[in-house]
């Protein structure tokens, strides 16, 4: 995948037995390419593929590393079934509203499971974790939402 297309490696890991993600950007002809080389490659090994053109760089950097916005905010958390599922509604939710990701956790060695947190004003938090659950809620890929309007600083501190 790497030598098919001028793309960035962002993960390639295990996810749990049997099963190995690889999460690529770059631009959208070069990801494509190099996911169908990746598919071409892996044939009946493949168990899905993902390409969401033009995803935001909040999202890549949300997979990365968790960043925790400096002034105290509401949060929201949703959690999924999936790793796509999760990456597809931490990409709606930043689209959607104002709203800063904190973190993705992708279900490393727990079958897939993930969640996505994120911080802001009360109703952009709010309208983000909407965006963030819609596709995910009508696949059956959503496990739980919240939003927490006032959190405790404790708990804001233990977020990272």
């Amino acid at each position: 995948m790497m030598k098919t297309g001028s793309v960035r490696l962002i993960q390639c890991r295990p996810v749990c037995p049997g099963k190995y993600i690889i999460v690529i950007a770059g631009d959208v002809g070069a990801v494509k390419a190099s996911m169908e080389a990746g598919s071409l490659r892996g044939d009946s090994f493949i168990v899905d593929t993902l390409l969401i053109p033009h995803l935001s760089d909040q999202v890549i950097q949300g997979i990365l590393a968790a960043e925790m916005p400096a002034k105290q905010r509401a949060v929201g958390i949703a959690e999924y079934f999936s790793i796509a599922s999760a990456i597809v509604g931490a990409d709606a939710a930043v689209k959607s509203a104002d709203v800063r990701l904190v973190e993705i956790r992708l279900g490393i060695g727990i079958g897939g499971k993930s969640f996505v947190s994120m911080a802001g004003e009360v109703n952009a938090v709010e309208i983000g974790i909407a965006a963030a659950c819609k596709k995910a809620a009508e696949s059956g890929m959503l496990l739980a939402q919240t939003v927490i309007p006032a959190i405790n600083g404790d708990v804001w501190e233990s977020l990272l």
